[in-house]
């Protein structure tokens, strides 16, 4: 098989990624149509990804958040998002890097996309914890933690199945 000197791999995550861009961008100016809403899975420590310190040492690898009931103040620049959320009822700002994503879901329409990032070129192999916010009872987005969504492979499969298909662009790296 020849190598691969286009990177192709490369070009359709670019392209995925600009769908998180312009996902994000429509419901900066028009707020979420419907039942839409999304999971957004992003590494915290990646660089330019600006967390309050006490998010940061709850969530030292990575986190997810959910714009869906309670979340303020959406902007999109070029390479990353704010928004400011409520963690047990103290609003706080968050501005993450679009490349920091690592998965970006919207249950309602059975969707899912899952990004490699640079840093996780760098760890592969290496399987990190992923501590999740969700929603609580009561509708309000990231009050509480769910807890260690992917430890646990039963609530993996069941997350999994939530979202629909998962793209993965492992096929597509070289080895």
């Amino acid at each position: 098989m020849s190598e691969d000197l286009l990177r192709y791999d490369l070009m359709i995550e670019a392209a995925l990624r600009d769908v998180v861009r312009e996902t994000l961008s429509t419901v900066a100016q028009n707020g979420l149509p419907g039942e839409h809403h999304f999971y957004i899975t992003f590494l915290t420590n990646f660089p330019g990804v600006e967390i309050p310190d006490n998010l940061r040492k709850q969530y030292p690898e990575e986190m997810t958040i959910v714009l869906q009931y309670q979340f303020f103040g959406l902007k999109l620049e070029d390479d990353f998002f704010s928004v400011t959320l409520s963690f047990n009822n103290i609003k706080e700002r968050l501005r993450i890097p679009v490349e920091a994503i690592t998965t970006f879901a919207d249950p309602s329409v059975n969707f899912a996309l899952q990004f490699q990032s640079g840093q996780a070129d760098e760890e592969e192999g290496e399987e990190g914890d992923a501590e999740d916010m969700g929603v609580n009872d009561d509708g309000e987005s990231g009050d509480k933690p769910k807890g260690k969504g992917r430890k646990d492979t039963k609530d993996k499969d069941k997350k999994d199945e939530k979202r629909g298909e998962v793209i993965s662009l492992d096929m597509f790296r070289k080895k």
